[in-house]
């Protein structure tokens, strides 16, 4: 059974932050929607007629996406102490091209965004871990893109050491599920050199926000 638009848990959050915050909505058009296996909103194209507090109408494109978790997965070499990033290799429709994630995905109708970003990680990685060894950088989501969506980000990062055949070991394997049509390959680099594959905003900032967070300045300078 396909869930309706108005009744799904992402509409009504978006629309409810938007009566919190004096908006008027007038009027939303479903102009296109995804949902997963079991009838549920992944995500829908809106057409919006919303006056402002102030009288003013605002741009009336908004891609309905909803919550979003993205961990950084840091893998720490015993021996050396070296830090690896084990980011996800696929091709993305922003450009067609390959692009270097963090392990990320949507909460959908969830709540935990950590139990959500502890299964992220392990169908895009392979890695089990478990939600209370993720650490949360932000208490409150963050807007990617505050002028044509509502997606709200969450970012967590985990540590974990390994000697490095262990750490080579996460390299290069084939990961996703299928029937979301994900074809990701894990990819295991070096911090800097993963820093500077990244080519989205998101994963840029995460790695500043996880180097703040455990003071590794000396890395930060190195990027």
């Amino acid at each position: 059974m396909q869930e309706n638009l108005t009744d799904s848990h992402k509409y009504n959050l978006w629309k409810n932050k938007l009566t919190k915050n004096g908006m008027d909505v007038h009027r939303v058009d479903e102009l296109y929607s995804r949902r997963n296996g079991r009838g549920e909103i992944l995500f829908s194209l809106l057409y919006t007629d919303a006056t402002t507090p102030e009288g003013d109408k605002i741009p009336p494109i908004c891609f309905l996406k909803g919550e979003v978790v993205s961990v950084l997965v840091c893998f720490i070499e015993k021996e050396t102490r070296q830090k690896y990033l084990l980011l996800v290799k696929q091709r993305r429709i922003c450009d067609g091209s390959h692009t270097y994630e963090h392990p990320a995905g949507m909460l959908d109708s969830e709540s935990d965004a950590a139990a959500v970003a502890a299964r992220e990680v392990w169908e895009e990685t392979g890695i089990e871990v478990r939600k209370e060894d993720l650490v949360r950088l932000n208490s409150e989501p963050c807007y990617p893109s505050t002028g044509t969506s509502d997606e709200a980000m969450y970012f967590f990062y985990i540590e974990i050491e390994l000697a490095a055949d262990q750490i080579a070991s996460y390299h290069n394997q084939a990961q996703g599920v299928a029937s979301d049509y994900e074809r990701i390959t894990t990819h295991v680099v070096s911090f800097v050199e993963g820093h500077h594959l990244i080519n989205n905003s998101n994963g840029i900032l995460l790695n500043y926000l996880y180097l703040k967070d455990v003071g590794d300045w000396e890395l930060l300078k190195a990027l």
